[in-house]
Parts: structure tokens; C-alpha cells; sequence
């Protein structure tokens, strides 16, 4: 393939149809409320096998030759991809290497695994794992499917703006996350082919912009280091291919923080009832950032692979970060009774205690010599504030310190 086109995509819609479920946009009352627009989310953490990359590895294994195929297929990819290409694989009854980097949670590795694809751990990122894989097919003769700098790969993924735009026709605004580029590449542009008029913006997590650094640079470049939760869009240097249409078809790129996408995280399990992994989350954390009203906006959430160990650290740090849950130190006189006066204090405002720590043996001075530790819960940081000013009307001077469930 040497371009992207119309009719590419329109082939490409009809083939993915084979495999991928037409995701259903789910409207959202609560980020609606919270922006002041239309938002919409386009759940790809709903795909058979759990995020959107299935679509570009069926595409482009379609379009190669009995040969290429029967050569076996080798990938890398932080584990969306891999679950892409080891599922099309097995749809089309041939073998698959996937490379994936040691830091892969484990559920990506063992449902690619569950498809019959040989998994290869190396490296620590996706760019490591990469150029592993590319010797291994060079080493094996396997035919290489790029999890993103491949046209093919491109159109395939691009059926998602072919979905929303036929279910949403009057949508002004797509928020698609950016890792390698492959699927910012396929949306924006199907969605200015369909209608110029309609803005795509990509969204890549703080620690890992290097599609913001290339375009402010006017060509590819590669990080010396990238660092975020979202290790799906973990990529040090995005594609050569695709990069001129990001450059010509995005409207602009938001970045986003780490901590923002572990709240964002929280507001979708307890809003939405839905599991979405921290870069299928970049584009709920960037709705914030986009300044303008009333628009319909819709935030393509493009998969949902998250470890239960992962889902629980996320789940911790988010109730902290919205006070839902902290950590204060008072000092007590040693003697009988006070720890019971400030549980009263507390539990008359409501507030659940979840762990104290009661440390005898700060100091020498029996009027102040027991340092009381308590982690609790709260509805929110008011209410947070007023168990802490109880406290200090009750003469105690609590220090906050760092939560730790």
C-alpha cells in the first residue's frame, strides 16, 4: 500500500467487520456535565480480544500473500498489538511471534499466549522489544507486521472514524491516543476525508510525547527516555510512515500526566462501570484540556488490558488523589484515654478510620509523647478539611503525611 485512501478504508471496513465488534458509542452524562459539551465514549476496550489493534492486524494480514503468511508472522508490541496479531493469526491458521517488553503486565501476556502466539520477552521498552523482533525475522525469514508504522496497519485501525462518523455525523470533535501513531494516523485521516471540518486531536501521556517533540520538530524524533503508567503509548520514537499524515490531518496534541490518568480511571469504574487501561484513558483525562463548549466531542478509549494488581495500585492512588482516603499524625499525652477521645472527635464527623499506627516511644516528654498515625476515609476533600478542623478544635495539631494503605 502506498497511500491511504477512501477506498482502502472502505475495503478495510468490510474486512474488520469479519473479527472486530462495531463498538456502539456509549454517551456520557457525567464528563458531559464536567466539560460543559456532548461527550461520547467509544468503548475498543470492549473488542474480542480487548482493544482496538485487532483491527489493523486482521487488515494487514489480509493483504499479504499466501507466501508471507506461510512464513509465520512476528510482531513487537507492549500487548494490545500482540493480542492483535496472535488472534488474526490463528484466524488464518498460521504461526505468530510476539515480541513483548519484560515490563508487559502479566494478562497481556498470557491472552496472547491463550491465542496461540510464541511469546518472546526482551527489553524494557517497546523500542527494545522492536528491534529484537526485527532481527528475529531477519534471523527466520518471518514477515514483520509493524504495530504502527504501516499503512495497512493505519487503514485497519481507521474503521473506528468510519464507526463514529456514521453513528455520530455531526461530531466536531475525536480525542484518539497517540503511542507509535498508527491509530491517530488511520481516525484523522478517514475522519478529514469523510469531513475536513470535524477536529482530531491526539492525546500522548506526559512521560512519553514524543509525536508532540516530531511535529514540533517537523520530523521524527526519539526520546532519550520515556516514563509513564501508560504503557501502552510507552514509545520512544513514533513512525516514519505515518508521520506525514499525522502532521497533516491532527489539530493539535494534549499531553497528559500520569496522576491525571489514575483519576480518570477511578471516574470511569464508578461512572461507567467500565475497565479501561491507563492509555485507553489519555483522552477521558484530556477533556479537561479541551477549551470549548457545547461541542460533541467523543473519546475514542482504546483498550481495556489492565492486571488486577495494576487495577488495585491505580485504584489506591486515585482515592488518595481525591481525598478519598488520608493520612494524619497528632501527638497525645501518655495516658489513659486519649485514644478513644480522638476517635470520638473523628467518628462524630463521620470519618472511617482504616488504620492507625500508635507510636509510644517519640519522645521523653509524657505530655506529648505518643505520635498517633490515622489513615481514613472521607467523601471528598471538604469533607476531609472538616474532620481535620474538628481535630484542631478538639487541640490537637494534625500533620498531614503521606497516605498508605
Amino acid at each position: 500500500m502506498n497511500e491511504l485512501s477512501l477506498d482502502k478504508f472502505e475495503e478495510a471496513y468490510e474486512i474488520v467487520k469479519e473479527v472486530a465488534s462495531e463498538t456502539k458509542l456509549v454517551y456520557s452524562d457525567y464528563f458531559s456535565a464536567q466539560t460543559g459539551n456532548k461527550v461520547y465514549l467509544k468503548p475498543e476496550n470492549m473488542q474480542l480480544t480487548g482493544a482496538y489493534k485487532l483491527r489493523g492486524a486482521y487488515y494487514k494480514i489480509s493483504t499479504l500473500t499466501e507466501e508471507e503468511r506461510s512464513k509465520g508472522l512476528i510482531t513487537a508490541s507492549a500487548g494490545n498489538h500482540a493480542q492483535g496479531v496472535a488472534y488474526a493469526a490463528k484466524c488464518y491458521g498460521v504461526k505468530a511471534v510476539i515480541v513483548m517488553p519484560t515490563t508487559t503486565p502479566l494478562i497481556k501476556v498470557n491472552r496472547t499466549k491463550s491465542y496461540g502466539a510464541e511469546v518472546v520477552l526482551f527489553g524494557n521498552v517497546y523500542d527494545e522489544a522492536c528491534e529484537h523482533a526485527v532481527k528475529l525475522a531477519e534471523e527466520n525469514g518471518y514477515t514483520f507486521v509493524h504495530p504502527f508504522d504501516d499503512l495497512a496497519v493505519a487503514t485497519g485501525q481507521g474503521t473506528i472514524a468510519m464507526e463514529i462518523i456514521k453513528e455520530l455525523p455531526l461530531v466536531d470533535y475525536i480525542l484518539v491516543p497517540i503511542g507509535g501513531g498508527g491509530l491517530a494516523t488511520g481516525v484523522s485521516t478517514l475522519a478529514k476525508l469523510l469531513n475536513p471540518k470535524i477536529k482530531v486531536i491526539g492525546v500522548e501521556p506526559a512521560g512519553a510525547s514524543c509525536m508532540q517533540a516530531s511535529i514540533k520538530a517537523g520530523k521524527v524524533q526519539t526520546l532519550d527516555q520515556v516514563n509513564t503508567i501508560a504503557d501502552g503509548t510507552a514509545v520512544k520514537t513514533p513512525g516514519e510512515k505515518i508521520f506525514p499524515y499525522v502532521s497533516k490531518n491532527l489539530d493539535d496534541i494534549i499531553t497528559v500526566e500520569d496522576q491525571e490518568l489514575v483519576v480518570a480511571f477511578l471516574d470511569m469504574v464508578e461512572n461507567h462501570k467500565m475497565v479501561v487501561e491507563n492509555s485507553g484513558l489519555l483522552t477521558v483525562a484530556a477533556l479537561k484540556q479541551l477549551d470549548v463548549k457545547n461541542k460533541k466531542v467523543v473519546s475514542i478509549l482504546s483498550g481495556g488490558n489492565m492486571d488486577v494488581i495494576t487495577m488495585s495500585s491505580v485504584v489506591q492512588q486515585g482515592l488518595v488523589l481525591r481525598d478519598r482516603i488520608f493520612t494524619v499524625s497528632v501527638l497525645l499525652p501518655d495516658k489513659p484515654g486519649e485514644l478513644t477521645r480522638v476517635s470520638d472527635v473523628i467518628a462524630k464527623q463521620n470519618g472511617n478510620v482504616i488504620k492507625l499506627e500508635h507510636n509510644q516511644f517519640v519522645s521523653i516528654n509524657r505530655n506529648a509523647a505518643v505520635e498517633l498515625t490515622i489513615t481514613m476515609e472521607a467523601y471528598g476533600t471538604e469533607h476531609k478539611n472538616q474532620i481535620i478542623k474538628s481535630l484542631q478544635e478538639n487541640g490537637y495539631q494534625p500533620r498531614l503525611v503521606r497516605a498508605s494503605i
